[in-house]
């Protein structure tokens, strides 16, 4: 029989995903402006200059009422850059969601001086509008191709003529690009702005995926979309400079032996007509930074890091003034850490001699030589800020609370804003001097600090095992209120598992947070487990599941699950498990070969086998399916179906354009074969975070009814 806490004042699904009674609060639309000394936030949909010394409003830089001219622009909802110069803003309304991150927007152009807004351009929606940096132009795609607007004429350039769906890209990413490598704008401006590099992606053979949408019509709607699956053909991508002076596009000559190559990232460099172009193998284990020169079309070799395993692409690149150095993280000596690079390939120096991941670089302010940057030193579990000065020397803390601490550092990195939580503490955003005095609290979050308190909230209980090969592992545990050592209490698992990923932290746990404070509630002990190949541990420990994905992080789960199973207080016979995504592979492969040990798993949008997942992410870790047949087959659950004895609940999004619903609809026609019973549910028209207007309530109902009548 489970017990429930009667003192205190319950959680229900409709707090968590309805109510929005756990939901804590951001600093919307927040910039430093480039003189250091103000910033802005979106106030009352207005866009509101502060002074950073007083916390005074200083300006009305942009009222949606004023504009005597608004051609169009509601704006109810936007988001906002500015130019360089700050004159211009660059504000996107009724923008419409692509993929995880791209979007279709109507731009608009404010000028601050003249009180005007124009609309970017007029036949239909565009995606990555970018000012130029001397803010004469504001580049865009639409329709596939790069297009870009001189604001001093009205001109509307074509870049490019060939872009077409499904087949040529200019501009954008491709879908697998803009996944896995986290961009969706492909063309840079140059420093300035003579010239745009930009990337060409021709899907022509890359096979289509169709996924099937029911909105009430007759027929279903069919959407296509290029997706390489594992061992396929990917984009054959080029690079392509235009000059604007002479309206002239280029294509660059790449020195590379064939087409499975990738180009994760472009980025100028502080000369005005040096490109660096970050050029991948397909195995994703070498990396190769070329110098492009604009003028001449030449190139050059950088930089070349190799790796046994595999690269994480990353955005810590940073030129230095001057052209003769840049700074650069690495994992090859094991730790992420930060370098001191030549202009000429060679290291100057490591700056961070440690054995602790950088997780982040913040920027480099040259005027007092140092670098900026976030670091599990102290504990995987946290985060701390830090600084080093370019020419070496001790790493210095800035902010080394403990729990998560994260920064945004002004222009000219006299002040940052410090976003700090910890576990059970909300975000608090705070401005700071470069020397770590507070100025003030831009956000404390106390009303949700004070329903946490209302809500009876329990601690989150860090612990460490030992698992069958004695690595120690960090988890957390949440215990129902009036926790009775005597008794024992079913357990409810969570995992996510993936590669560098992390889900023990030191650090507010959003909504999920809430709701396993309700399962606890409800008389559950919740506990989440890190694997090796998660995150902030060094290369070794993440890097440890490459060409096996699943054998060592399944392996840990179970271990993690028999050790709380040992522990007095908990059921070893009611131990269930749930995770999304990756963590729906994990949870679906523990039910399958921990079948001894969990008697319940949920899988939402679940990995079931490798082979129709796209290629860059698959083969960065196991290489293709003709090299890794074995690698493919141990930890894919489609093979293994026969082994359910426990409960099992399979959902997917029928509209998942990441995690095909084909990995759901064949994991249930295996587990049919197999003749074991399970259950599922699908969501029509949602995609892989199952968010649609009374979706994730309706799941989050679903989940919490299956593990009460079956845990």
């Amino acid at each position: 029989m489970i017990h429930t806490v009667t003192a205190q004042k319950e959680i229900s699904l409709e707090n968590i995903w309805e109510d929005g009674t756990f939901a804590e609060k951001t600093i919307p639309g927040f910039n430093f402006m480039e003189d250091g000394r103000h910033f802005t936030l979106k106030k009352e949909n207005k866009i509101v200059s502060y002074d950073i010394t007083t916390g005074k409003e200083a300006d009305v830089i942009f009222d949606p009422d004023i504009p005597e001219v608004k051609n169009g622009f509601s704006g109810t909802s936007y988001t906002y850059s500015f130019s360089t110069d700050e004159q211009l803003v660059l504000l996107a309304e009724n923008r419409k969601k692509v993929y995880r991150r791209s979007f279709t927007a109507d731009y608009y152009i404010y000028n601050r001086k003249s009180k005007e807004i124009i609309p970017l351009f007029d036949k239909g929606q565009q995606m990555n509008a970018h000012f130029s940096p001397d803010g004469k132009n504001v580049g865009f795609v639409y329709n596939n191709n790069l297009f870009y607007k001189n604001l001093d004429s009205g001109e509307i350039i074509q870049v490019t003529r060939d872009g077409k769906e499904n087949l040529i890209i200019n501009g954008a990413a491709d879908w697998v690009y803009e996944e896995e490598f986290a961009i969706t704008r492909t063309f840079e401006w140059s420093v300035n702005g003579n010239y745009i590099a930009y990337i060409r992606f021709d899907e022509s053979e890359v096979e289509e995926f169709t996924m099937t949408n029911y909105k009430n019509g007759l027929y279903p709607e069919y959407e296509k979309f290029k997706y390489p699956k594992v061992g396929e053909k990917n984009a054959v991508v080029s690079l392509h400079l235009f000059d604007v002076r002479n309206k002239r596009s280029k294509r660059i000559s790449i020195n590379v032996e064939d087409n499975n190559f990738y180009i994760p990232r472009i980025k100028w460099t502080k000369a005005e007509s040096e490109l660096c172009v970050f050029l991948m193998n397909r195995h994703q284990n070498n990396l190769r930074l070329m110098l492009v020169d604009a003028q001449n079309s030449t190139t050059k070799l950088l930089m070349e890091e190799n790796n046994p395993y595999y690269i994480d692409v990353h955005d810590n690149l940073k030129f230095l003034k001057g052209g003769k150095q840049f700074v650069w993280t690495s994992e090859r000596d094991g730790f992420n850490q930060i370098y001191l690079y030549n202009m000429d390939g060679t290291v100057e120096k490591k700056l961070t001699p440690g054995t602790y991941d950088v997780t982040n670089v913040y920027g480099i302010d040259e005027g007092r030589n140092k670098v900026y940057f976030q670091a599990a030193k102290e504990s995987p579990l946290q985060r701390e800020i830090y600084s080093v000065d370019l020419s070496g020397g001790v790493v210095e803390p800035m902010e080394d609370r403990p729990g998560t601490n994260s920064a945004e550092f002004s222009t000219t990195f006299d002040y940052y804003i410090l976003t700090y939580s910890k576990a059970g503490i909300p975000p608090s955003y705070a401005v700071f001097t470069n020397d770590g005095e507070e100025i003030r609290e831009l956000e404390n979050n106390s009303t949700l600090a004070g329903r946490i308190e209302e809500y009876h909230f329990q601690p989150m209980e860090f612990f460490t095992f030992h698992n069958r090969e004695g690595t120690e592992l960090n988890g957390y545990m949440i215990k129902p209120e009036g926790f009775d050592s005597t008794r024992e209490y079913p357990l409810f698992m969570f995992l996510y598992g993936g590669p560098g990923s992390q889900q023990v932290t030191d650090s507010w746990g959003g909504r999920n947070y809430s709701w396993f404070q309700m399962l606890a509630q409800k008389g559950y002990v919740v506990a989440c487990v890190d694997n090796r190949g998660t995150g902030a541990r060094g290369q070794e420990f993440k890097k440890i599941t490459y060409l096996q994905l699943g054998k060592y992080e399944t392996s840990d789960q179970i271990d993690a699950a028999r050790y709380l199973g040992n522990l007095h207080f908990i059921d070893r016979d009611r131990i269930g498990v749930f995770g999304w995504s990756y963590g729906g592979y994990m949870s679906t492969n523990l039910i399958l070969h921990g079948n001894d040990v969990f008697s319940l798993a949920i899988a939402v949008a679940p990995v079931t086998n490798w082979r129709w997942y796209d290629t860059i992410y698959t083969e960065r870790y196991m290489r293709t399916e003709g090299e890794n047949e074995k690698g493919y087959h141990d930890y894919s659950p489609v093979y293994y179906a026969d082994k359910l004895k426990g409960d099992y609940l399979l959902v997917h999004g029928l509209s998942d354009d990441n995690v095909h619903f084909q990995h759901s609809a064949e994991m249930a026609a295996a587990l049919i074969r197999a003749g074991k019973d399970f259950e599922t549910m699908y969501y029509p028209n949602n995609n892989h975070s199952i968010n649609n207007k009374g979706a994730r309530m309706h799941l989050y109902r679903l989940m919490t009814n299956f593990i009460q009548n079956k845990l």
